[in-house]
């Protein structure tokens, strides 16, 4: 994963448009990669699948042709950066336990300022600061476009951000900085969200690491006396029902909703999105029939008894 990370670097010519010594290069990806934690979900094999839709983003969308290489710089280094020391608890488990970092952050997207944070600390170390040929106005725009992406993948932003595109996708202009600013925040949304966009085989693994650092959560709170996420909670939650709404509420309107810039995601990415969905929305309907048939059981048998 690190040597596909550094490729990508490389292959989008941001290695040598940027002077960025390969060396250091190297150091900072090894770095960024001790500094996930081994969560089931939020770790650095996570890192990378974002990091890697989002270089799929790139081409599949020709955004070289569309942004600057800075841009394209800023969308990569945020992608990697985006989960870093993530601890397996999210906001709302921070906020409600009232831990150093909602306290820290005054419950404002207390995780994501902090991934943001600890990847400014990671480019302070002079063997791993990749931008160390950057001028301090050009590291000053590299620095506030990676916090402003790393920050929208807050999901409590989601409406709010995904709002503000759909005002502009439909006279969208690639000259406008506040247009574009938009498009990177929603592209960096659809890449960190993006496994069920990947094949079945790939994509349903992941539920399952999902829904293991879901439950360690919910077990963590009942245990706290914190409210519980009905989402999160082993004894309400099936990966069908976990999956269909997210899928049909959130990932279909998103991916959607990009598809209108971009017509040739239909095919790569909005039309597996439907057939996950289709595919959930059996699976329900078969674990609907089973729990109605062993309901069936156990009343027979209940009557059954009374008759004696």
């Amino acid at each position: 994963m690190l040597s596909c990370l550094e490729h990508m670097y490389h292959d989008l010519g941001l290695v040598k448009d940027f002077n960025i010594n390969p060396i250091t290069l190297k150091r900072w990806l090894l770095c960024i990669h001790d500094n996930y934690r081994n969560n089931p979900f939020h770790n650095f094999r996570h890192c990378f699948c974002v990091t890697q839709m989002m270089y799929s983003m790139i081409y599949l969308c020709s955004l070289q042709e569309k942004l600057t290489q800075v841009d394209i710089l800023i969308l990569m280094t945020a992608a990697v950066c985006h989960d870093l020391d993530h601890p397996g608890y999210n906001n709302t488990y921070q906020i409600n336990a009232r831990t150093e970092l909602a306290v820290r952050y005054n419950d404002i997207s207390p995780l994501e300022n902090h991934h943001c944070a600890v990847a400014f600390q990671i480019f302070s170390l002079p063997d791993c600061n990749i931008f160390s040929n950057f001028d301090p106005e050009a590291f000053k725009q590299i620095r506030q476009g990676t916090i402003t992406l790393i920050l929208a993948t807050d999901m409590a932003r989601h409406g709010e951000i995904l709002d503000s595109f759909r005002q502009k996708v439909d006279s969208f202009d690639f000259t406008n900085e506040e247009h574009v600013t938009c498009l990177k925040m929603v592209l960096i949304k659809c890449c960190d969200i993006s496994n069920e966009v990947r094949p079945m085989e790939v994509a349903e693994p992941w539920v399952d690491c999902l829904l293991e650092e879901y439950f360690m959560q919910s077990d963590r709170e009942k245990s706290e006396g914190l409210p519980v996420a009905p989402f999160m909670d082993r004894e309400k939650v099936t990966k069908p029902t976990a999956q269909i709404g997210f899928i049909k509420f959130v990932l279909i309107p998103m991916f959607e909703t990009v598809m209108k810039l971009f017509p040739q995601l239909e095919e790569v990415m909005v039309q597996p999105l439907r057939e996950s969905r289709d595919r959930y929305e059996e699976l329900k309907q078969i674990d609907d029939a089973m729990n109605e048939v062993q309901k069936k059981k156990s009343e027979n048998l209940t009557m059954g008894g009374k008759k004696k």
